[in-house]
């Protein structure tokens, strides 16, 4: 029996020896397109995150003052799909801000965890723009419009606002609220304070948003992932790619004005 004691191998293949959280972060507006958060630039990540390495956990690093309510919604629905299918739970761990859209995301995971100087919620839905037609007709410019049906010029912001497009838009606002609501109620449940309205738009700092239910502790992605998965846990990242084109420049005046929109988005937060 000489030598058996070297064909014993000194560990498993393809055992896991160590806990393992894969980490994503979500910075930035959710828009359409490749410079925002959306969900076709997210898919491929999302789908490495939750399958790569087999992790005992995805850990979402959250920092947006939200954006579009459909990507908001995919993003989310996807985290959800994967987390079901892979049996991985989820963190979700705010920085400056998961606010609107932010916090749709924020929802999506099984805890939320916060900075004390986080800013979280903003549960509403806003539409925003300007009116010029009194401004073009002292230039001396006239608006003309030619449709077929009738609501084919709804909102043009060079005419005069109509009533009846003015309670249309209203209502499709509540629309995307209530379902706002109902994913937040969904993914919240009972850690939510029923004895206070927290759909109005109004947003809480740190602390505050635990004592209502939308987060569960302060608490910082490694000390508390260690704390959960013990000191040998390791971390892996995953991130969206840069185009080539974005990489030598051929985008700058886009990512100038998509810049200065998201500046706008965070200053709504005093950040």
């Amino acid at each position: 029996m000489r030598g058996m004691k070297n064909l014993i191998p000194t560990r498993i293949p393809f055992r896991k020896s160590k806990p393992r959280v894969n980490i994503v972060r979500l910075q930035g507006m959710i828009a359409d397109g490749q410079r925002g958060l959306n969900d076709q630039v997210l898919a491929g990540v999302l789908e490495k995150a939750f399958s790569k390495g087999k992790p005992d956990a995805v850990a979402l690093q959250i920092n947006s003052p939200g954006g579009s309510p459909v990507q908001s919604s995919l993003i989310g629905a996807r985290i959800r799909r994967l987390a079901s299918e892979k049996e991985v739970p989820v963190y979700a761990f705010v920085e400056d801000v998961a606010a609107s859209g932010g916090y749709w995301l924020a929802a999506a995971a099984d805890e939320i965890w916060v900075d004390d100087s986080s800013v979280v919620g903003s549960i509403g839905v806003i539409s925003a723009g300007f009116g010029l037609n009194e401004f073009i007709g002292k230039h001396g410019v006239n608006r003309r419009i030619y449709t077929a049906g009738k609501s084919k010029s709804m909102l043009d912001p060079f005419s005069a606002e109509k009533p009846a497009d003015v309670k249309r838009l209203k209502s499709m606002l509540e629309h995307i609220h209530k379902a706002f609501i109902a994913h937040v109620e969904t993914r919240r449940g009972e850690k939510l304070d029923a004895t206070q309205d927290l759909f109005t738009g109004e947003i809480w700092v740190g602390s505050q948003s635990i004592e209502v239910g939308l987060s569960d502790g302060i608490g910082h992605l490694v000390p508390k992932m260690k704390e959960i998965f013990g000191e040998d846990v390791q971390f892996q990242k995953f991130g969206r790619k840069r185009s080539v084109l974005s990489r030598f420049g051929a985008q700058i005046v886009d990512d100038a004005i998509g810049g200065i929109e998201e500046r706008a988005s965070y200053a709504r937060f005093g950040l």
